[in-house]
């Protein structure tokens, strides 16, 4: 028997070492008018590495990355890790707030940073919100997505050439599988994020069952619309592509048509995204006529899957293999899917069963394990489950008891043992594949002038799937409008967790006990809707 890919590599870096010397030469990642070799791929590392080392970044500093999918992230990421540095990935989305938060949370050492993608100002909104952070006095400035070079940042590469390439390989060799790799943020129930500590060994185990399961494979052409920040678009995307020795096709911006045209152009064989992603494909005028017979499998990423985008996936883009999935951050994503043999009715209507080294329980909420066929809390144990969250001990102890993830989501078990997800307990939604945390939007919002309560959930949305309402409460009559308060929103948080419909009430209702009563917010938006 082969080998695990965390008994074969160990850590990423060795992982990208030693598919460079088994595939050399052969296209790895392709960015436009890029194409990247597996010998390419190793060398950008070994050069972002040097260059880190001379700045003096050392094993476990945080290095944060805050920039669109492209070639030159993938660069950075493994030059981090080269060295042991922990990856601190930012989402393109967030206002400078939120971005200084997280790296004054985890007192990231260096930033790489995409300066202008899509008109962003990343460094003028950090300096408003934090102006004495310690990475704005040397931010690392990669290039926009296109460009053909690390140019951006010669000056920072020219930094490495005093140091031996050596070194390098030290620190590559002293690497270990349980070395923390990642803090991934995500989106908890009280309040400010939570850094999510991920590492090197479970990452390579983890995603080889993920590549099997989607059978990607040698040669295959895999196209990452998914973002980077995330573990979908990273360790579910060149991740494995590099592990499995398929084309990485990373995208930074999707936009239907050029993606139709890299369909048909490039033979693209693989394609992970959340349904909204292929329902614009399906109804864009210019796929008619296209030739998109290259594609024979989808991995949709979602908590609800709509029936009619995977069926008209399968009888239109005549995909063979379509998979669904289910998983937290906390669980390196990594917990349960179906399987490419599965009849269409269990990829829409369940997450699939347990992958490989997965435990999952369903209790109740005194602890017991619940009877076959009812609902319960679900509990995830493998050995797939995160180190814990950055600098949060009590959290932790929370989310994991006896060796068991809590992972908030109520769901239960069919006759054929796949899991079917079927209620929240956390107040957690999802916009477009993103999740939001209601605490976070009301702590964001209760400084917005004229604000004296809010409470925040989600609600249905037919392209997003959810979408965040607020309920608010002026400190006095006429003292703000809906208006205004979607406008600060805008301002101070990522465009995907501003709420898409605002009411001014007089009051929220409450239990004895002062808790706002959210499920009669609930009620009442769905009410609204008939």
């Amino acid at each position: 028997m082969r080998p695990r890919a965390d008994e074969r590599h160990g850590t990423v870096p060795r992982m990208v070492r030693d598919v460079a010397a088994r595939w050399g030469g052969r296209d790895a990642i392709v960015d436009g008018d890029v194409r990247l070799s597996f010998d390419d791929i190793e060398a950008e590392m070994l050069r972002v590495a040097r260059a880190l080392l001379a700045r003096g970044v050392q094993r476990d500093d945080r290095v944060a990355l805050w920039a669109p999918n492209s070639w030159s992230w993938i660069a950075a990421a493994l030059g981090a890790h080269a060295v042991g540095a922990w990856l601190v990935p930012l989402n393109t989305r967030l206002k400078g707030d939120e971005a200084a938060f997280i790296l004054g949370k985890t007192a990231a050492r260096t930033l790489f940073v995409a300066e202008g993608f899509l008109g962003a100002d990343y460094l003028g909104s950090l300096r408003a919100a934090a102006p004495d952070l310690g990475v704005l006095r040397d931010p690392v400035l990669l290039p926009l997505p296109g460009a053909s070079s690390l140019e951006a940042c010669d000056a920072f590469l020219a930094e490495g050439d005093a140091i031996p390439i050596e070194r390098v390989h030290d620190a590559i060799d002293a690497g270990r599988p349980e070395d923390i790799s990642d803090i991934i943020f995500t989106s908890g129930t009280t309040g400010s994020p939570k850094g999510v500590m991920l590492r090197h060994g479970a990452t390579l185990r983890g995603f080889e069952l993920i590549a099997e399961r989607f059978e990607l494979g040698e040669g295959d052409r895999y196209l990452i619309p998914t973002p980077f920040f995330h573990c979908f678009g990273y360790k579910a995307g060149w991740v494995i592509s590099l592990l499995r020795g398929a084309v990485g096709f990373p995208l930074a911006v999707f936009d239907p048509d050029v993606v139709l045209a890299m369909l048909e152009r490039e033979r693209i064989t693989h394609f992970p995204g959340p349904p909204t992603m292929f329902g614009a494909i399906l109804d864009h005028p210019s796929r008619v006529g296209r030739d998109l017979s290259a594609l024979t499998h989808a991995f949709v990423g979602a908590a609800v899957i709509p029936e009619v985008v995977v069926r008209r996936m399968r009888d239109e883009l005549d995909v063979a293999s379509i998979l669904s999935a289910y998983a937290l951050t906390e669980s390196h994503a990594i917990c349960t899917a179906t399987s490419p043999e599965d009849p269409l009715e269990t990829v829409v209507t369940t997450v699939g069963k347990p992958l490989p080294e997965v435990e999952v329980r369903l209790v109740a909420d005194d602890g017991a394990d619940v009877e076959a066929g009812e609902e319960g809390e679900i509990l995830i144990s493998s050995p797939f489950l995160m180190s814990g969250y950055y600098d949060e001990p009590e959290a932790t102890a929370a989310a994991m008891v006896d060796g068991w993830l809590r992972s908030g989501d109520v769901g239960r078990f069919d006759e054929a043992g796949n899991l079917q997800i079927t209620d929240r307990k956390k107040d957690l939604f999802i916009v477009g594949g993103f999740n939001v945390a209601p605490a976070e939007v009301e702590k964001a919002l209760l400084v917005a002038p004229g604000v004296a309560q809010v409470a925040v959930v989600g609600m249905p949305d037919d392209y997003f799937g959810e979408v965040g309402a607020a309920f608010v409460v002026p400190r006095e009559a006429g003292s703000v409008t809906a208006d205004d308060v979607i406008a600060y929103a805008r301002e101070h948080l990522a465009n995907y967790k501003v709420p898409r419909r605002v009411e001014i009430v007089d009051e929220l209702p409450m239990n004895a006990t002062g808790k706002v009563l959210k499920g009669e917010l609930r009620a009442r938006l769905e009410a609204s809707r008939r």
